[in-house]
Protein backbone atom coordinates (compact mmCIF):
# COMPACT_ATOMS: atom_id res chain seq x y z
CA UNK A 1 0.00 0.00 0.00
CA UNK A 2 1.55 3.36 -0.97
CA UNK A 3 1.65 5.50 2.12
CA UNK A 4 -0.87 8.72 1.81
CA UNK A 5 -0.08 12.24 2.17
CA UNK A 6 -1.65 13.34 5.19
CA UNK A 7 -4.17 15.89 4.55
CA UNK A 8 -5.56 18.65 7.37
CA UNK A 9 -4.05 19.67 10.44
CA UNK A 10 -0.39 18.28 11.05
CA UNK A 11 -1.36 16.67 14.28
CA UNK A 12 -4.09 13.99 14.21
CA UNK A 13 -4.00 14.21 18.49
CA UNK A 14 -3.11 16.93 20.22
CA UNK A 15 -4.19 17.20 24.05
CA UNK A 16 -3.14 19.67 26.45
CA UNK A 17 -3.11 19.55 30.30
CA UNK A 18 -5.09 16.71 30.09
CA UNK A 19 -5.69 14.93 33.94
CA UNK A 20 -7.74 12.21 34.67
CA UNK A 21 -9.16 10.56 37.52
CA UNK A 22 -10.64 7.74 38.91
CA UNK A 23 -12.78 8.50 42.02
CA UNK A 24 -10.00 9.98 43.86
CA UNK A 25 -7.30 8.32 42.11
CA UNK A 26 -5.12 10.58 39.80
CA UNK A 27 -3.99 8.35 36.73
CA UNK A 28 -3.02 11.16 34.16
CA UNK A 29 -0.94 13.86 35.49
CA UNK A 30 -1.05 17.25 32.36
CA UNK A 31 -0.03 14.99 29.68
CA UNK A 32 0.68 17.36 26.61
CA UNK A 33 1.06 15.28 23.39
CA UNK A 34 1.42 16.03 19.92
CA UNK A 35 0.82 12.83 17.79
CA UNK A 36 1.51 13.17 13.80
CA UNK A 37 -1.19 12.14 11.45
CA UNK A 38 -0.46 9.49 9.16
CA UNK A 39 2.16 7.46 11.39
CA UNK A 40 2.75 5.16 13.96
CA UNK A 41 3.43 6.33 17.06
CA UNK A 42 3.78 3.48 20.32
CA UNK A 43 3.37 3.86 23.72
CA UNK A 44 5.35 2.35 26.44
CA UNK A 45 6.07 2.30 30.02
CA UNK A 46 5.30 -0.07 33.14
CA UNK A 47 2.09 -1.66 34.12
CA UNK A 48 -0.41 0.76 35.53
CA UNK A 49 1.30 3.96 34.27
CA UNK A 50 -1.50 5.03 32.42
CA UNK A 51 -1.14 4.09 29.05
CA UNK A 52 -4.39 2.51 28.47
CA UNK A 53 -5.79 4.38 30.17
CA UNK A 54 -4.84 7.65 28.11
CA UNK A 55 -5.90 5.11 24.97
CA UNK A 56 -9.39 5.39 25.85
CA UNK A 57 -9.55 8.59 26.65
CA UNK A 58 -9.17 9.24 22.84
CA UNK A 59 -12.54 7.66 21.83
CA UNK A 60 -13.79 8.61 25.49
CA UNK A 61 -14.38 4.97 26.31
CA UNK A 62 -13.61 6.18 29.76
CA UNK A 63 -16.70 7.33 30.66
CA UNK A 64 -18.87 4.52 30.38
CA UNK A 65 -17.46 4.34 34.38
CA UNK A 66 -19.54 7.27 36.03
CA UNK A 67 -16.63 7.48 38.54
CA UNK A 68 -14.19 8.84 36.13
CA UNK A 69 -13.27 13.20 35.49
CA UNK A 70 -11.30 14.39 32.92
CA UNK A 71 -10.10 18.37 32.55
CA UNK A 72 -7.91 19.32 29.90
CA UNK A 73 -8.36 19.55 26.21
CA UNK A 74 -8.62 16.40 23.73
CA UNK A 75 -8.07 17.46 19.81
CA UNK A 76 -8.79 15.01 17.32
CA UNK A 77 -8.18 16.41 13.80
CA UNK A 78 -8.65 19.49 14.93
CA UNK A 79 -11.69 19.38 16.83
CA UNK A 80 -11.96 19.13 21.03
CA UNK A 81 -13.72 15.82 21.40
CA UNK A 82 -14.56 16.82 25.36
CA UNK A 83 -16.52 19.89 24.66
CA UNK A 84 -19.54 19.58 25.44
CA UNK A 85 -21.26 20.03 22.17
CA UNK A 86 -19.47 17.08 20.52
CA UNK A 87 -21.50 14.08 20.00
CA UNK A 88 -20.39 10.52 21.05
CA UNK A 89 -21.12 9.15 18.02
CA UNK A 90 -19.12 11.17 15.58
CA UNK A 91 -15.89 10.60 18.22
CA UNK A 92 -16.59 6.99 17.92
CA UNK A 93 -16.45 7.17 14.45
CA UNK A 94 -13.53 9.48 13.99
CA UNK A 95 -11.67 7.40 16.13
CA UNK A 96 -11.57 3.17 16.33
CA UNK A 97 -10.03 1.02 19.39
CA UNK A 98 -8.76 -2.56 18.60
CA UNK A 99 -8.38 -4.24 21.96
CA UNK A 100 -5.91 -6.78 23.38
CA UNK A 101 -8.14 -9.80 22.21
CA UNK A 102 -9.78 -9.99 19.47
CA UNK A 103 -13.43 -9.41 19.82
CA UNK A 104 -15.73 -10.44 16.67
CA UNK A 105 -19.41 -10.29 16.82
CA UNK A 106 -20.89 -14.58 16.99
CA UNK A 107 -22.32 -13.80 13.47
CA UNK A 108 -21.19 -14.44 10.21
CA UNK A 109 -17.62 -12.31 8.76
CA UNK A 110 -19.59 -10.47 6.17
CA UNK A 111 -21.97 -8.99 8.74
CA UNK A 112 -18.99 -7.89 11.19
CA UNK A 113 -17.51 -5.65 8.56
CA UNK A 114 -20.81 -4.02 8.00
CA UNK A 115 -21.99 -3.65 11.54
CA UNK A 116 -20.18 -0.40 12.13
CA UNK A 117 -21.10 1.25 8.96
CA UNK A 118 -25.04 0.06 9.74
CA UNK A 119 -24.75 1.70 12.90
CA UNK A 120 -24.25 5.34 10.97
CA UNK A 121 -25.77 4.34 7.21
CA UNK A 122 -29.16 2.51 6.69
CA UNK A 123 -27.90 -0.11 4.72
CA UNK A 124 -31.20 -1.23 3.63
CA UNK A 125 -30.89 1.90 1.54
CA UNK A 126 -27.53 0.82 -0.26
CA UNK A 127 -27.39 -1.94 -2.81
CA UNK A 128 -26.09 -5.18 -2.12
CA UNK A 129 -23.04 -4.53 -4.71
CA UNK A 130 -22.58 -1.86 -2.94
CA UNK A 131 -22.16 -3.56 0.63
CA UNK A 132 -20.34 -6.37 -1.27
CA UNK A 133 -17.68 -3.94 -2.61
CA UNK A 134 -17.19 -2.75 0.77
CA UNK A 135 -16.81 -5.84 2.73
CA UNK A 136 -14.22 -6.49 -0.29
CA UNK A 137 -12.50 -3.60 0.34
CA UNK A 138 -12.09 -3.62 3.70
CA UNK A 139 -10.76 -7.08 3.99
CA UNK A 140 -8.17 -6.27 0.94
CA UNK A 141 -6.81 -3.58 2.88
CA UNK A 142 -6.48 -5.58 6.20
CA UNK A 143 -4.82 -8.24 3.94
CA UNK A 144 -7.39 -10.85 4.86
CA UNK A 145 -9.65 -10.75 1.50
CA UNK A 146 -7.52 -14.28 0.13
CA UNK A 147 -7.88 -15.98 2.89
CA UNK A 148 -12.13 -15.45 3.86
CA UNK A 149 -13.37 -14.70 0.40
CA UNK A 150 -15.30 -18.39 0.63
CA UNK A 151 -15.81 -18.07 3.87
CA UNK A 152 -17.89 -14.17 4.51
CA UNK A 153 -21.17 -16.03 5.60
CA UNK A 154 -18.99 -17.97 8.08
CA UNK A 155 -19.25 -17.26 11.49
CA UNK A 156 -16.59 -15.09 12.72
CA UNK A 157 -15.32 -17.00 15.68
CA UNK A 158 -14.35 -19.51 13.71
CA UNK A 159 -11.39 -17.39 12.32
CA UNK A 160 -7.95 -18.23 13.66
CA UNK A 161 -7.40 -15.65 16.64
CA UNK A 162 -4.81 -13.31 13.66
CA UNK A 163 -7.73 -13.70 11.10
CA UNK A 164 -9.83 -12.59 13.88
CA UNK A 165 -7.68 -9.58 15.02
CA UNK A 166 -7.40 -8.77 11.55
CA UNK A 167 -11.46 -8.73 11.23
CA UNK A 168 -11.92 -6.01 14.23
CA UNK A 169 -9.28 -3.98 12.54
CA UNK A 170 -11.38 -4.33 8.98
CA UNK A 171 -15.09 -3.91 11.07
CA UNK A 172 -13.54 -0.60 11.62
CA UNK A 173 -12.33 0.30 8.56
CA UNK A 174 -15.84 1.03 6.41
CA UNK A 175 -16.64 4.68 8.48
CA UNK A 176 -13.16 5.60 7.44
CA UNK A 177 -12.00 6.77 11.03
CA UNK A 178 -9.09 9.03 10.63
CA UNK A 179 -7.46 7.13 14.03
CA UNK A 180 -6.75 3.57 14.79
CA UNK A 181 -6.11 2.84 18.84
CA UNK A 182 -4.67 -0.26 19.38
CA UNK A 183 -4.03 -1.42 22.76
CA UNK A 184 -1.93 -4.10 23.01
CA UNK A 185 -3.21 -5.76 19.71
CA UNK A 186 -0.79 -8.98 19.60
CA UNK A 187 -0.98 -9.57 23.32
CA UNK A 188 -3.32 -12.71 22.49
CA UNK A 189 -1.10 -13.75 19.37
CA UNK A 190 1.51 -16.47 18.68
CA UNK A 191 4.76 -15.16 17.21
CA UNK A 192 3.26 -16.04 13.76
CA UNK A 193 -0.19 -13.90 13.95
CA UNK A 194 1.97 -11.13 15.66
CA UNK A 195 4.16 -10.74 12.76
CA UNK A 196 1.33 -11.04 10.58
CA UNK A 197 -0.60 -8.26 12.37
CA UNK A 198 2.72 -5.94 12.51
CA UNK A 199 2.78 -5.82 9.03
CA UNK A 200 -0.47 -4.98 8.87
CA UNK A 201 -0.23 -2.14 11.08
CA UNK A 202 3.01 -0.96 8.51
CA UNK A 203 0.78 -1.25 5.83
CA UNK A 204 -1.96 0.66 7.37
CA UNK A 205 0.22 3.88 8.27
CA UNK A 206 -0.19 6.71 6.13
CA UNK A 207 -3.93 6.12 5.74
CA UNK A 208 -4.71 6.24 8.74
CA UNK A 209 -2.63 7.66 12.24
CA UNK A 210 -1.49 4.44 14.63
CA UNK A 211 -1.28 4.96 18.46
CA UNK A 212 -0.48 1.86 20.03
CA UNK A 213 -0.16 0.93 23.11
CA UNK A 214 2.41 -2.25 23.80
CA UNK A 215 4.79 -4.19 26.49
CA UNK A 216 7.12 -5.50 24.31
CA UNK A 217 10.07 -3.28 23.81
CA UNK A 218 10.69 -5.04 20.50
CA UNK A 219 7.34 -4.51 18.86
CA UNK A 220 7.47 -1.12 19.90
CA UNK A 221 10.71 -0.88 18.17
CA UNK A 222 10.62 -2.42 15.17
CA UNK A 223 6.89 -0.98 14.45
CA UNK A 224 6.41 2.51 15.13
CA UNK A 225 7.90 5.86 13.98
CA UNK A 226 7.69 7.63 17.20
CA UNK A 227 7.84 6.29 20.50
CA UNK A 228 6.11 7.73 23.95
CA UNK A 229 7.27 6.57 27.27
CA UNK A 230 4.70 6.98 29.88
CA UNK A 231 5.37 6.67 33.90
CA UNK A 232 3.30 7.30 36.74
CA UNK A 233 0.43 8.87 35.01
CA UNK A 234 3.25 11.53 33.06
CA UNK A 235 5.04 11.90 29.73
CA UNK A 236 8.64 11.55 30.61
CA UNK A 237 9.73 11.34 26.89
CA UNK A 238 8.09 11.19 23.50
CA UNK A 239 10.24 11.33 19.69
CA UNK A 240 11.82 8.93 16.74
CA UNK A 241 11.53 5.49 17.83
CA UNK A 242 15.28 4.74 16.97
CA UNK A 243 16.67 7.57 18.60
CA UNK A 244 14.82 7.12 21.83
CA UNK A 245 16.01 3.20 21.67
CA UNK A 246 19.77 4.31 21.36
CA UNK A 247 19.70 7.64 22.79
CA UNK A 248 16.84 8.45 25.25
CA UNK A 249 17.13 11.76 26.49
CA UNK A 250 16.44 10.84 30.52
CA UNK A 251 17.58 8.31 32.65
CA UNK A 252 14.22 7.48 33.59
CA UNK A 253 13.57 5.99 29.95
CA UNK A 254 17.12 4.26 29.78
CA UNK A 255 15.99 2.57 33.40
CA UNK A 256 13.00 1.03 31.51
CA UNK A 257 14.26 -0.03 28.21
CA UNK A 258 17.19 -1.44 29.31
CA UNK A 259 14.83 -3.72 32.05
CA UNK A 260 15.88 -2.05 35.11
CA UNK A 261 12.18 -1.78 36.14
CA UNK A 262 8.65 -2.16 34.56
Amino acid sequence: MTQAKPHGPEFAIATEKLNLWYGTFQALFDVDLKIKQGIITSMIGPSGCGKSTFLRSINRINERLGYVRTTGTIDVMGENILAPEVEMVQVRKQVGMVFQRPNPLPISVRENVLFGHRLHVDSGRIPQNEQDEIVERCLREVLLWDKVKDRLDARATALSLEEQQKLCIARLLPVKPSVLLMDEPCSALDPKGTEAVEELIWELRGEYTILIVTHNMAQARRASEECIFMLMGKVIEHGDTGEMFVTPRHQETADYIEGRYG
